[in-house]
C-alpha cells in the first residue's frame, strides 16, 4: 500500500471563501479536471485521516478459530 504524505495535501490557510448553501459548487468540475490517481490518492489520504490509519505499521489481525470435527 502506498503511504501518503501529508505534504502533498497541504491546506491554504490564507484563503477564505464564505459563500451560501444554495450556491452552486464548482466542486464537481475541480474534481473532474484531476486524475483519476490523482483522486485515488485524495480518497486514501481522506481514509487514512478518518481512521486513523498508517498503512506501514498497521497489519492485518489474525483470527484464530477453534474447530471440533
Amino acid at each position: 500500500m502506498m503511504k501518503m504524505d501529508e505534504k502533498i495535501f497541504k491546506l491554504d490557510k490564507s484563503f477564505v471563501s464564505v459563500a451560501s448553501l444554495d450556491d452552486e459548487s464548482d466542486e464537481k468540475s475541480y474534481w473532474l479536471s484531476k486524475t483519476p490517481e490523482e483522486r485515488l490518492m485524495a480518497l486514501e489520504y481522506l481514509r487514512q485521516v478518518a481512521y486513523n490509519y498508517e498503512p506501514d505499521t498497521e497489519r492485518l489481525q489474525r483470527v484464530f478459530a477453534i474447530i471440533e470435527f
